[in-house]
């Protein structure tokens, strides 16, 4: 089995965090994580798609993400196209901002002034793309970053920078929880009991009646509920799961596609595909073939 290559930073104990930013021609590093958070902006990466968990996503002129611990991630470029006019003198620009999880403690995160900040580097677990108009919010201050005087100034900086992105709301979460072994955390006991169920039972068929008598509701009261406390439609919510966990198993296994779709709670293959395909853009082997081919065995 193949393994994601992890990378050792240059980040020390005695570092706040670490940054680079320069101009490149071509994205060749391969799928890797590392322990660290990582903040990463792209400019002028038109023909490039970014692969975070499981989610894969073709990228506009510009790119903003975080990256949580021990995510999976890369920006490759996509075949056949090329990165920039390199003929032209353009080139592309990755600044990239690397920085321990710890790095604001637990007991700091856990004032309420930094409950936005918490929310932040939860979600951050997933992976967060953000959005042209958060990106051009933050577009000065990252410039600002990188002349900002070294010490406790550029400290500061980047925590404006983070507490920015906390409040934003033009963003999105790429990997599933599934795939990213993130527990989500309802603050509804219900919620929680029902979540817990499906967890353990995904694999099986997972029934309305089941899981609202759990609820102690009848199946159409327990519906409304679920979707006004998720934002998801039970149904929507169990194929999340499974699509996560099909997609680790892809990259994971070398079990074939319909073993894997059987495994994960389907019972029909082409239904497999088509949900695969239009929730991630692309085959169930598709998506094998693309994480594979920047992965590298260590």
């Amino acid at each position: 089995m193949q393994k994601i290559i992890t990378e050792i930073t240059p980040l020390t104990e005695r570092d706040s965090f670490y940054m680079f930013d320069h101009l490149k021609e071509v994205y060749d590093y391969p799928l890797h994580k590392h322990v660290e958070m990582e903040l990463t902006f792209m400019e002028n990466c038109t023909g490039v798609r970014r692969v975070v968990g499981d989610s894969i996503e073709v990228c506009g002129q510009y790119d903003l993400a975080l990256i949580g611990s021990n995510l999976e991630h890369a920006w490759e470029q996509m075949p056949g196209q090329p990165l920039v006019d390199v003929s032209a003198g353009h080139k592309a620009r990755e600044y990239v901002v690397q920085f321990a999880p710890d790095l604001l403690g637990e007991q700091f995160l856990a004032k309420s002034q930094m409950a936005s900040l918490q929310q932040l580097f939860e979600n951050a677990k997933r992976g967060i793309a953000f959005g042209l108009p958060a990106i051009m919010r933050v577009y000065s201050k990252l410039n600002e970053l990188s002349s900002e005087e070294p010490g406790f100034p550029r400290v500061l900086k980047l925590m404006e920078i983070l507490y920015q992105l906390s409040v934003e709301e033009d963003f999105h979460l790429l990997s599933t929880p599934s795939f990213a072994s993130v527990k989500t955390a309802p603050d509804s006991r219900r919620i929680r009991k029902v979540e817990d169920y499906i967890n353990q039972h995904f694999k099986e068929e997972v029934r309305l009646h089941d899981v609202s008598d759990l609820a102690g509701m009848t199946p159409t009261a327990f519906s409304r509920f679920f979707k006004v406390r998720t934002g998801r439609t039970l149904s929507d919510y169990i194929i999340d799961i499974r699509l996560g966990y099909a997609a680790r198993q892809l990259v994971d296994t070398t079990m074939s596609v319909v073993e894997i779709c059987y495994q994960s709670g389907f019972n029909n293959v082409s239904n497999f595909n088509r949900i695969f395909k239009k929730r991630k853009g692309c085959s169930p082997s598709d998506f094998r073939n693309a994480y594979h081919r920047n992965r590298i065995v260590v």
